[in-house]
C-alpha cells in the first residue's frame, strides 16, 4: 500500500514543526506544493489538527502503546501522532486506512524494525483512543490542559481570569476552525456583511482579489482594533508594530508605519502599495528607539507582540511557543504615548486573552481610558467596560483586547 499525497505532506509538516521547531504555515506551504485543492485541504487539516491536539494524542499513544513517546524515533513518533489524530478526531476516515498508512509512513522512513510495533500500537489506538480521550476529566486547570491540549500555564490563566466554565468554553472554541473573514478595500464582494463595518464573512479567501488589493484577510476583531483608532483625514497616526499592515492600511490621514524587521518592513510597504494606502509611510526601526523627528502625532496604535492566546485556532503551533510579554508591551505603549500630542489618542490592542498582558499593562501605564465600551457595546469587556474584549466563544472571532487611552 502506498501513502496518500495528503498524509505524506501532513507527516512532513508535523515532523518539521514538532521535531525541528518550524512554523506550521511555512512548513505546510512547502509540503503541499503540487497537490490539488482537495489534498491540500486534507493535508492541512491532519497536520494542523495533529499539532494542535498533540498533548492528548501523546497521552493516548503512551497509555495504549505502553512506551514513552519521548523514547520513540522521530519518524515513528510523527507517524503515530498523525495516525492517532485521524482515528480520534477526523470523521470520515476508515480506521484501517489510518492504521495502514501510518505503518507505510514508518516503512518509507526506512525503519522496518519499527513496523510491527507501529502496527500494533495503531490497532490499539483505532480500538480505544476515542473513548480514552473522551473520558479525560477537566475539573482542574491541569486536567483541562491535558484533555483540551493546552500548556498548563494557559489553562491556569484562563481558570484564574474567567472561572472553569468560561475557561472550558474558551478552550473548546480555540480548538475549532476560525471563521473566514476579509476586509473589503474597494469594489464589491461575494460575502456576508458582519457586525463590524467593512468585515465580510466569506466561504473562502479569493487569492486573486487579495493580489489585486481589493480585499484583505483580517478577523473582525482585528478590523475592530483599527476602527477604534478613529483616525480622520487630517490626522497623523503612528503605528509602532505595523507589519503586515492590515490595520495601518485602514487608517485615514497620514500614517507612519514602524516595523523593526527589514523583511517584514518590505512586506508592509508592498502590502500598502497593493491596497492603495498612499498615506502610509514605512519606517524600518525599533519602536523603542524611534528617530527623534517622529513626534507630535495625533494618534498612535500599539498592536504589541503578545502571547497570541486569542488566535490559537488560526496558528496551531502557537500554543506550544506562546509566552506573555507584559514588560515589552508596557515599554511599547509608553514609547508610543511619548510621541503623541498631549491629549492625543493611543490605542493599545493585543490578540490575547490574559489579564496580565491586557488590563494590567494599561493600568501600569497610568493613562486615562476613553469609554470604548459605550461606542461598541456588543464587544464591551465584561469586567472592565471602558475596554473592548472579543472572545472566541462569545463573538465567534479572534480574541482581542482593545483600549483607547489619552496621552
Amino acid at each position: 500500500m502506498s501513502v496518500s499525497p495528503a498524509r505524506r505532506a501532513a507527516y512532513q509538516v508535523v515532523l518539521r514543526v514538532l521535531e525541528q521547531g518550524a512554523y506550521a504555515h511555512r512548513a505546510l506551504a512547502g509540503a503541499v506544493q503540487g497537490l490539488d485543492g482537495r489534498d491540500r485541504a486534507l493535508a492541512q487539516r491532519i497536520a494542523y489538527g495533529t499539532v494542535q491536539r498533540v498533548r492528548p494524542l501523546d497521552y493516548g499513544i503512551e497509555t495504549l502503546g505502553r512506551r514513552p513517546v519521548r523514547k520513540l524515533d522521530p519518524p515513528v513518533r510523527t507517524a503515530l501522532r498523525i495516525g492517532a489524530y485521524q482515528v480520534a478526531y477526523l470523521s470520515g476516515v476508515a480506521p484501517h486506512a489510518a492504521v495502514d498508512e501510518t505503518v507505510e509512513l514508518v516503512r518509507e522512513a526506512g525503519l522496518e524494525r519499527a513496523v510491527a510495533f507501529t502496527n500494533a500500537v495503531m490497532r490499539r489506538l483505532a480500538g480505544g483512543l476515542s473513548s480514552l480521550l473522551a473520558s479525560l476529566p477537566d475539573r482542574t486547570p491541569a486536567q483541562a490542559a491535558l484533555a483540551h491540549s493546552y500548556p498548563d500555564w494557559v489553562a491556569e490563566v484562563w481558570f484564574r481570569d474567567w472561572g472553569r466554565e468560561e475557561a472550558l468554553a474558551l478552550m473548546r472554541a480555540q480548538n475549532e476552525p476560525a471563521e473566514t473573514v476579509v476586509r473589503l478595500v474597494r469594489g464589491t464582494i461575494d460575502g456576508e456583511p458582519t457586525d463590524v463595518p467593512g468585515a465580510y464573512r466569506v466561504a473562502r479567501v479569493d487569492e486573486q482579489a487579495v493580489a489585486e488589493g481589493r480585499i484583505w484577510p483580517q478577523s473582525r476583531a482585528s478590523i475592530l482594533a483599527g476602527l477604534a483608532v478613529g483616525a480622520g483625514p487630517g490626522d497623523r497616526t503612528l503605528d509602532v508594530c505595523a507589519a503586515p499592515g492590515g490595520k495601518a492600511t485602514m487608517l485615514a490621514g497620514e500614517v507612519v508605519a514602524v516595523e523593526k524587521h527589514p523583511g517584514r518592513a518590505r512586506e508592509l510597504a508592498d502590502n500598502a502599495r497593493r491596497l492603495g494606502a498612499t498615506g502610509v509611510r514605512v519606517v524600518n526601526s525599533d519602536a523603542l528607539a524611534l528617530p527623534p523627528d517622529l513626534t507630535g502625532f495625533d494618534r498612535a496604535l500599539v498592536d504589541a507582540p503578545c502571547s497570541g492566546l486569542g488566535v490559537l485556532n488560526q496558528r496551531p503551533d502557537l500554543r506550544w511557543r506562546a509566552e506573555p510579554l507584559p514588560h515589552l508591551q508596557l515599554a511599547l505603549l509608553r514609547a508610543a504615548a511619548e510621541r503623541v500630542k498631549p491629549g492625543g489618542a493611543v490605542v493599545y490592542a493585543v490578540c490575547t486573552i490574559n489579564a496580565d498582558e491586557n488590563e494590567a499593562v494599561v493600568d501600569a501605564s497610568g493613562l486615562a481610558a476613553d469609554d470604548l465600551g459605550a461606542e461598541w457595546p456588543a464587544f464591551r469587556h465584561p469586567k472592565r467596560p471602558r475596554f473592548l474584549l472579543t472572545l472566541p466563544h462569545v463573538h465567534g472571532t479572534a480574541g482581542f483586547f482593545i483600549a483607547r487611552l489619552r496621552a
